[in-house]
């Protein structure tokens, strides 16, 4: 018999039902996130996997500017919703020619009871990690805010061992530190060093992509996706309680973020293993932004590309013309009547030489710095009108240049370094990429050295985010793919523009010459600086005690190996092309080797210590293999399963000797040809600092008769 219920006890029914714990599992129950509220009606979360706790409960919301009451607490749940989802897409390039993007999705609409405010959690979880974002809908109670702080916490189950570097609103360009969390106060003062700009805010916080080790072996990654209008986000860490918390960077007058409804922040992601090869196998980070927005994109191609930088790095060469002026006006100072210094590198005969050497060797392009009057007095001088980017010193015949270089089948790089002012980059954007257009430049190198312009904004605040966001979406119109150095770290937006091809954001090769990085440094970069996009390393240094009397940590074949396990649609042969002709079995790699992967997998990966990755290259169908070494030597052993069972093929491996050292002895390499297949085990020595390359392909009977079968 039906019985009329009282509406009353309805909604005390209902409201019980969603003050319990909604729990969201991954596709393959691996994963089980727990949503519920706290007791004074806190947003709270937790993470485990398989059983494992990998996030503990945690609180969510934010810190408000000029609001009494705060998005803390006090919520009701209004509204819950499930669902799946699963596609496979193709990236215009990457580390795979297919991506799975498979989740299940809990939606979660938070009502504020005394404001009536809404704000909505939306949790996506992969099985190997989650992804979350809070979502402002459009309403009557809210309309503009102003963020004080993100509140959100990330809760650890322990003291983990980390591999961080400094929370810095304006640099990533540190080496990276391990220690345990509890440590991080009493090295921060060390793990602080020199850079053109840079704003340390705190003892404990540090930057993400933050990679973590458990005691127990757990491997945890806390980075940022689709960090669009939005500030980037450091972690502020409790060291008592081993709780991060969020901490945004604020603009020149304090403020974290300027919002208004509807409105979105960016994923904050958690990604999660039992080995540290399913970290860097995640794909979450792409997965969590946008389909790209460009709909053609037959323009967008990966380049390999020579340049006129390491020898000014090293000091070798200049980017200025002239040292007569110690101020220059654009527009009305006259080089033609200023003395050459005789050290700038961006003259037309020196470029002509590395289009010559790009052309003979197979290089799509020559990337030329210093091209551009003004250099005299770019840095430190807080000058707003620094640059136009489109003027060239009188040693440097722009339309010459280019006309030279589709002759030998050669396309050049635009160079615009900024000086961070922004705003002026701004004002010739047009007419710079125009410029580009109009002479043949398909990609350039944008950069960001020095304290930003206008005066007192940081380089990861909302207002430069939207400024490099401006600058990819600009590009794309004119056709343009975009390499920043400087700029925020990555967050997987290039999937969503796929012109962005590179970022620098970390500490590359050109510190190599400033002092040097850890050996170590590359084995660390894949699970940290990669998790959000490509890298452009600039890897490629042969001669390892370069000009200026730095040496680069490094041995020959660890230089190799990086075009494998540092993944970037443009990779540089950065050294000397007299370098180049001094080895040139081992130069042969670099011509070889892929830019673009059908197919990646990671073999060996602990950070710190060592990777080793395998791909297969688009088109050609050829593998490629690549090792990176840490601070001991070491013999890894990797199967060669990934094969064709029914094939065998000839393996190019490019090894140190066991003499090799990074500080002592890094040209010591051997070159060997072996016979492989499906079957194979290698076991391969890796020197400190060091590694191996290997290339495998398909060969006619003639070219493996008499090889040594591995």
């Amino acid at each position: 018999m039906f019985k009329r219920i009282p509406l009353t006890l309805l909604l005390v029914f209902f409201g019980l039902t969603l003050l319990q714990a909604q729990v969201l599992l991954s596709p393959g129950k691996t994963l089980e996130m727990k949503f519920q509220l706290g007791s004074n009606g806190e947003p709270m979360y937790e993470l485990k996997l398989a059983g494992q706790a990998v996030i503990l409960p945690s609180t969510l919301g934010f810190d408000l500017k000029n609001d009494e009451i705060d998005l803390l607490s006090g919520f009701q749940i209004s509204k819950t919703e499930t669902s799946t989802f699963d596609e496979t897409w193709s990236p215009v390039w990457g580390e795979e020619s297919q991506i799975r993007n498979h989740y299940n999705e809990l939606m979660v609409e938070l009502t504020q009871a005394e404001t009536g405010r809404k704000m909505i959690i939306r949790f996506r979880a992969f099985d190997e990690g989650l992804g979350f974002r809070y979502e402002f809908p459009l309403q009557e109670k809210m309309g503009y805010f102003v963020i004080k702080e993100e509140m959100t916490q990330f809760a650890m189950a322990g003291d983990h061992t980390a591999f961080w570097v400094p929370g810095d609103y304006d640099t990533q360009e540190y080496d990276f530190t391990k220690s345990k969390l509890s440590e991080i106060r009493g090295l921060m003062k060390t793990a602080i060093t020199p850079n053109a700009s840079q704003t340390p805010f705190s003892d404990t916080g540090v930057q993400t992509a933050l990679m973590m080790k458990s005691a127990d072996g757990l491997y945890i990654n806390l980075h940022e996706a689709a960090l669009i209008d939005y500030p980037a986000m450091h972690l502020e860490l409790d060291d008592k309680r081993m709780i991060f918390t969020s901490h945004l960077t604020p603009d020149a007058i304090g403020d974290k973020g300027y919002l208004y409804t509807p409105a979105q922040t960016p994923w904050r992601t958690i990604i999660a293993g039992k080995n540290a090869g399913e970290i860097l196998a995640s794909r979450i980070t792409y997965n969590l932004n946008e389909p790209s927005k460009i709909e053609n994109t037959s323009w967008i191609k990966p380049m390999k590309y020579v340049g006129v930088w390491w020898e000014m790095i090293t000091g070798k060469s200049s980017w200025s013309y002239t040292n007569d002026y110690k101020a220059i006006k654009l527009g009305e100072t006259d080089y033609t009547k200023a003395k050459p210094n005789g050290t700038h590198g961006a003259t037309t005969e020196n470029v002509k030489k590395y289009i010559d050497f790009a052309a003979k060797h197979g290089f799509d392009g020559v990337l030329v710095e210093g091209w551009n009057v003004g250099w005299e007095d770019w840095f430190g001088n807080s000058k707003d009108y620094v640059f136009d980017f489109v003027t060239p010193y009188p040693d440097f015949d722009l339309k010459g240049i280019s006309a030279y270089a589709k002759e030998k089948g050669v396309q050049m790089i635009m160079h615009h370094e900024t000086s961070s002012s922004a705003r002026n980059y701004e004002r010739h954007m047009d007419e710079a990429y125009q410029l580009m257009k109009d002479y043949g430049y398909p990609a350039v190198k944008s950069g960001y050295v020095g304290d930003m312009l206008p005066r007192g904004e940081y380089h990861y605040s909302q207002w430069l985010v939207n400024h490099y966001q401006y600058a990819i979406e600009k590009a794309a119109e004119y056709q343009i793919m975009v390499n920043a150095h400087e700029a925020v770290r990555p967050t997987g937006v290039a999937r969503t523009w796929p012109n962005l091809i590179a970022n620098e954001s970390a500490r590359g090769t050109e510190y190599q010459a400033f002092g040097g990085n850890k050996a170590n440094h590359v084995t660390i970069l894949p699970f940290t600086r990669q998790i959000g996009g490509p890298m452009d390393y600039t890897p490629g240094v042969f001669e390892m005690d370069v000009f200026n009397g730095s040496h680069v940590n490094s041995t020959l074949a660890n230089q190799l190996a990086l075009y494998v396990t540092m993944y970037s649609p443009l990779q540089m042969a950065a050294d000397f092309p007299e370098n180049y002709d001094r080895f040139p079995d081992a130069f042969q790699f670099i011509k070889d080797v892929a830019l673009d992967w059908e197919k990646s997998l990671y073999l060996e990966a602990e950070p710190g210590d060592f990777v080793t990755i395998a791909r297969k290259a688009k088109e050609t169908g050829e593998w490629f293999v690549g090792n990176v070494n840490g601070m001991d030597g070491r013999i890894g052993e990797i199967k060669f399963d990934f094969l064709d069972s029914d094939k065998t093929y000839l393996a190019e491996i490019y090894a140190d000797k066991a003499d090799a050292h990074f500080k002592t002895n890094p040209q010591s390499y051997e070159i060997r040809k072996v016979a492989v297949d499906s079957k194979s085990v290698l076991k391969q020595y890796s020197a400190p600092g060091g590694g191996y390359a290997i290339r495998i392909r398909e060969a006619s009977k003639e070219e493996l008769k008499g090889k040594k079968k591995l």
